[in-house]
């Protein structure tokens, strides 16, 4: 290999993993875990990374203005959150504003907050003009400001006076220069100058150029000219070949040339495929056949081709990937993970090269067509400086400088309808104005706007003079990340308050009662489980309940009765050690067999099934039309009653595979065997479960039983499926980490070695293992057959109150639930639920962790007794005896990563769910097992569906801690991680100091900030149903009184 080559090969090395800071970074879909959808920008301040992510992808990473406008309107965000925004974001908000001595910035930018200022189109104002509405006062004035402006007559008057003053002091001011639409109209001087006007295009063309690689992709400079964009003929070319690649088992068909990797393949494919949509294009699959084998080289061969300076190739290569984030991060995502599972080599040099080779190709014959040229940018320049004026109106077409009928025009001359040179200089010399003029007449809007909001009346804004209107402007005017930043800290400020408030007043309500909890129940920290506890407490005060990361403590490869492989249940960011199997009991061995000889008919006939009616050209129609009365009869039936078919396909799939009884092999029969070892020690189940009784304050007063509850959700028809099930487990069920630590908690080899360390469980004390369905408000046991007889009474008034508890938290969900029926008694609502989980084209089968806004990590007093609506993280943790806060830390970096990942997923999927999220559910296609695609030619779909995100309120997570400032501070400060996640302002973090209950926020910059309250009373209520009564809407947090 040449010095050269190699010097390449390492620059493409570094470039690629860069990609990995700008690329989603999501697992295929049957694996989807939660996560910061800018993980890569993580590094960033959090307004910083979102500004960055705005420019890169073009995404709006802020909530929508007019639905902030509608929050303030509602009360969601008081004018006392703005102040503590603008007092948080923004220098000297008290500064007189120049000019007006009796205002200053911040009631300025009250009053623009509280109005939209974006200017309408010239042809609006007209509009509004001709009707008379231009002369309406704006909704929502203060009566102040009313006043002031009826003081000066007639209300239609006094506005016609004030839009004339604004005209008059700003109607034909020169505007700055703001963006492409009008940057290049005040530049360029008439087209009757020739010589100044090759000049100008001279400039023009060369800032255009310069942003190929550095900014721009060529395709996307080709198409602010032509309007023409090359990656709608790529995107299909592609996706074919990359869905086939990168398929997981349901593609019918092959490539042959798949082992040698997906550049190899692609290759191959093109000289044969009947489908090739580029057979057209002269001499293209000549081209392709005589390209390097190398993808390395075809790489720097296409870049020096489509003409990016080379100092900005690993831009170029940036800006091709972000033309279609989802495959692109697919792609490398399995590149980075693909290990010895993958079924064909995937590298992401071979996806660069053939997505560099697509677009030289589409680029040449789009300029080939358009100007009859070569695919060099300086036959484009050439070409350009001689045609000055077609530039000019291209450029003006396509960056929205020109009118609707300049536009038409525009197109006409672009289409080539007999186009002469004279004819691109006669528009671009109507339309070189029309930009100018139409932002001069924008500023008039938003300081008519304001004047009225802060009750200026005309003559009081022609005495300011034009100083004193531009000084008004600049008092308002905030760049789009900084509005956005200013309504975010106002809405989650209005949220905090309402959290300090309910954990202050409840602080110390809920003392340790005296003699020993009926039962003790350990959920997982997910914050729908806050409802069900919640639910549990009232239904039977007596049980106690814990929260923790639904792992529980054991990371482990599950590899389960019917599992082909294992998977990992635990957080991402950890690799287990240890795997456990579950067995068949002694004696039932003959039952498993019998049950898997069974089970994998099945599955093999309803493959052939699936097979047979989508593969074979005759074979297939023929069994889909004699199969169509039996399908329909079901679909039928599914439609009318989709609950009675899912139980009753369950109940026949069970009874035809036969049950077995099982146990886990839990214990290690080799210490020394290497990782994944089989099973645990004696020595690492000691440690892991008294770890995890410590980190949740459970080492004292245990009670006769102990539940380990996990989750998960089951629902028909949803790729999404992952999504909805335990973060903590990597997306899957938690139901087997609560058998495995409870089994090991009961095993009398562990109860010796925890007593040794000074935590004795007694010997009455079981534990047991369930698993809770979010989607239905089941729950199911795991080994209750071997519960000792003692507990048997017991355990069935447990049951009682669980399913009680459930019930009543069934009817809480259901007033989320658009179609859920008002009102519901507990069976019903337990009936619409399990429709939901059984309805094949119910596209909410439950709102997963939609509405999460904080979390609390300490004891249950701080929290119980209180009602969170639903949207709390409960994370159980004992404050005493964890000085140094060892204990705190080790929640924190294994429970922090992914209540963070869930909260800031939602977030960003609910800002823009087109680019950050995946869009509605109903266009959905699932592709090749590893993601969705709208229909069947788009960019692979990442984050949330818009199903999940429909009422989640898009804020940061509030993460309360119940410890002091200085154990906080200091493993703030020996933790990057941590201080990566806080100090950047990607989660708010505050402490509730155990003794006082005193609340302090962390401000990465200002320090610890302690809150007063503003003496407002938390809302009080006898039960969470009283609580809720018929509302739909979020409700704020409420002390509940039960009666006594």
């Amino acid at each position: 290999m040449s010095g050269s080559g190699h010097a390449l090969r390492e620059r493409l090395a570094g470039w690629i993993e860069h990609l990995e800071h700008v690329l989603p970074a999501q697992a295929p879909i049957r694996n989807f875990v939660h996560h910061n959808t800018l993980h890569g920008l993580q590094h960033l301040p959090f307004p910083e990374a979102l500004a960055e992510a705005a420019r890169l992808t073009g995404a709006r990473p802020w909530a929508e203005a007019a639905q902030c406008r509608a929050w303030l309107a509602a009360g969601r965000i008081a004018p006392a959150d703005l102040d503590a925004a603008f007092a948080a974001a923004l220098p000297a908000p008290d500064a007189p504003v120049p000019g007006w001595p009796a205002l200053t910035r911040r009631a300025v930018l009250h009053e623009a907050f509280r109005d939209d200022l974006s200017p309408p189109s010239a042809a609006r104002i007209a509009w509004l003009q001709d009707e008379g509405a231009l002369l309406r006062r704006r909704p929502h004035l203060s009566p102040a400001a009313a006043a002031r402006l009826r003081a000066a007559g007639d209300e239609t008057a006094a506005l016609r006076a004030l839009w004339a003053a604004a005209d008059a002091l700003l109607g034909t001011a020169t505007p700055a220069p703001a963006g492409d639409d009008v940057r290049f109209a005040a530049f360029f001087p008439p087209p009757a100058v020739p010589a100044e006007w090759r000049q100008a295009v001279r400039g023009l063309w060369h800032e255009l150029a310069s942003r190929v690689g550095r900014e721009w992709t060529l395709a996307a400079l080709l198409a602010r000219l032509t309007g023409e964009d090359v990656l709608e003929t790529v995107r299909p070319l592609l996706i074919r070949q990359l869905a086939a690649h990168l398929d997981l088992g349901v593609a019918g068909w092959r490539n042959p040339a798949r082992a040698g990797g997906f550049y190899a393949a692609w290759r191959a494919s093109a000289g044969v495929d009947w489908g090739w949509e580029l057979a057209e294009l002269v001499a293209a699959r000549d081209e392709i056949a005589a390209l390097p084998d190398d993808p390395v080289d075809v790489i720097a061969r296409e870049l020096i081709h489509l003409g990016p300076n080379e100092t900005h190739w690993g831009d170029y290569l940036q800006r091709l990937a972000l033309d279609l984030p989802g495959w692109s991060g697919m792609f490398l995502w399995r590149d980075r993970h693909g290990g010895a599972g993958e079924p064909a080599p995937v590298a992401m040099a071979d996806y660069l090269a053939v997505r560099l080779v697509l677009e030289r190709l589409c680029c040449e014959d789009l300029v080939r067509r358009t100007w009859g040229l070569p695919l060099f940018l300086s036959e484009l320049g050439d070409h350009f400086l001689t045609h000055p004026a077609e530039l000019w109106v291209r450029h003006a077409r396509f960056s929205g400088g020109l009118s609707e009928a300049d536009a038409q025009a525009a197109q006409r001359l672009i289409d080539g309808e007999a186009a002469s040179a004279h004819d691109w200089e006669q528009l671009a010399e109507r339309a070189s104005a029309a930009p100018a003029a139409a932002a001069a007449s924008d500023r008039r809007w938003p300081l008519f706007v304001l004047a009225q909001r802060l009750g200026i009346d005309a003559a009081a804004l022609a005495a300011a003079g034009r100083a004193g209107a531009e000084a008004l402007l600049a008092a308002a005017d905030l760049d789009p990340d900084r509005r956005g930043y200013v309504w975010l800290l106002a809405y989650e400020e209005n949220y905090r308050r309402q959290i300090y408030a309910a954990l202050a007043a409840n602080h110390g309500r809920r003392t340790a009662g005296g003699g020993r909890a009926a039962a003790q129940l350990v959920f997982c920290m997910d914050d729908r489980e806050e409802g069900t506890r919640r639910h549990l407490e009232e239904v039977n005060p007596a049980l106690q309940t814990f929260g923790a990361a639904g792992f529980f403590g054991v990371p482990m490869w599950w590899r389960g009765l019917d599992d082909a492989a294992p998977t990992a249940l635990c957080p991402v960011v950890v690799t287990p050690a240890n795997e456990v199997r579950e067995l068949p009991r002694a004696g039932a061995e003959a039952l498993a067999d019998a049950h898997a000889r069974r089970r994998s008919l099945r599955l093999e006939w309803q493959q052939r099934l699936h097979g047979a009616t989508r593969d074979g050209l005759f074979a297939a129609p023929l069994l889909t039309a004699l199969a169509a009365p039996l399908a329909a009869g079901a679909l039928a039936l599914q439609a009318l009653a989709p609950t009675t078919l899912g139980r009753w396909q369950q109940r026949w799939r069970e009874g035809f595979d036969g049950t077995v009884p099982t146990r886990l092999a839990l214990t290690a029969a080799d210490a020394a065997a290497a990782p994944p070892r089989a099973g645990f020690t004696d020595e690492e189940q000691v440690a892991r479960v008294a770890g995890f009784l410590v980190s949740i304050g459970l080492t004292r007063d245990f009670a006769p039983l102990v539940v380990i509850v996990g989750h998960g959700s089951n629902s028909a028809n949803n790729p999404h499926l992952a999504a909805y099930d335990c973060g903590a487990c990597s997306g899957r069920h938690g139901g087997p980490n609560a058998r495995a630590l409870a089994a090991m908690a009961n095993r009398p080899e562990v109860r010796a070695g925890l007593a040794a360390r000074g935590l004795r469980i007694p010997d009455d004390c079981h534990f047991l293992g369930a698993e809770h369905n979010t989607g239905d408000e089941t729950l199911a046991w795991f080994d209750a057959d071997l519960l000792p007889e003692r507990h048997r009474e017991r355990f069935a008034a447990l049951c009682g109150d669980l399913a009680e508890a459930l019930a009543r938290h069934a009817v809480e969900r259901c007033r989320r639930f658009a179609s859920a029926p008002p009102a519901p008694a507990p069976a019903q609502a337990l009936a619409h639920l399990a429709g939901r989980r059984h309805d094949w084209s119910q596209a909410r089968p439950e709102l997963g962790h939609a509405t999460v806004a904080a979390a609390f990590i300490g004891r249950r007093a701080m929290s119980r007794g209180a009602f969170f609506d639903r949207r709390v993280f409960l994370i159980s943790y004992d404050p005493d005896g964890d000085a140094d806060g060892a204990v705190l830390e080790a929640i924190l970096l294994a429970a922090g990563p992914v209540g963070a990942g869930i909260a800031l997923e939602y977030y960003f999927s609910t800002v823009d769910n087109l680019r950050f999220g995946c869009g509605s559910k109903i266009a959905h296609n699932l592709a090749g097992l590893v993601g969705v695609m709208d229909g069947t030619a788009s960019d692979l779909r990442t984050g949330l569906p818009r199903q999940m995100i429909e009422i989640h309120e898009p804020m940061r997570l509030l993460v309360v801690l119940e410890q002091t400032r200085e154990t906080v501070a200091a493993i703030y400060a020996r933790q990057p991680p941590l201080a990566e996640l806080i100090g950047n302002g990607w989660i708010n973090v505050a402490v509730q100091e155990p003794a006082s209950g005193a609340l302090f926020s962390f401000d990465p910059v200002r320090g610890w900030l302690p809150w007063h309250g503003d003496g407002a009373p938390v809302p009080r209520a006898p039960s969470s149903a009283a609580w809720l009564g018929d509302h739909r809407e979020p409700l704020p947090p409420a002390l509940l009184e039960p009666a006594p």
